[in-house]
């Protein structure tokens, strides 16, 4: 389907609108799939929601703190296999 190829659909009494089945499957737009609605001097301009918001190095910085010796590989392989031990240690 060309950018120039163009469909019709009609407006209900609740306001839904279909949009047609070829756009949904090029888009990949499921039933469930959020969009924004944005009003624009062309139309209407539809557009999926980010399934996380989006972020800058400068607003997750804060969680990178840590006080205290920094660890090494070795130590950080010794904590993973001893957690994973831990976790599926059979009784």
């Amino acid at each position: 389907m060309g950018s120039s190829d163009k469909q019709t659909t009609v407006l209900s009494t609740k306001g839904q609108v279909i949009l047609p089945q070829a756009i949904r499957k090029q888009r990949q737009w499921v039933a469930g799939t959020r969009l924004t609605v944005e009003n624009t001097p062309d139309g209407v301009l539809l557009r999926p929601v980010p399934d996380f918001p989006t972020t800058k190095p400068a607003d997750v910085f804060g969680c990178l703190a840590f006080a205290g010796k920094p660890k090494t590989l070795v130590d950080m392989e010794k904590g993973i296999l001893s957690e994973a031990r831990r976790r599926y240690a059979r009784d």
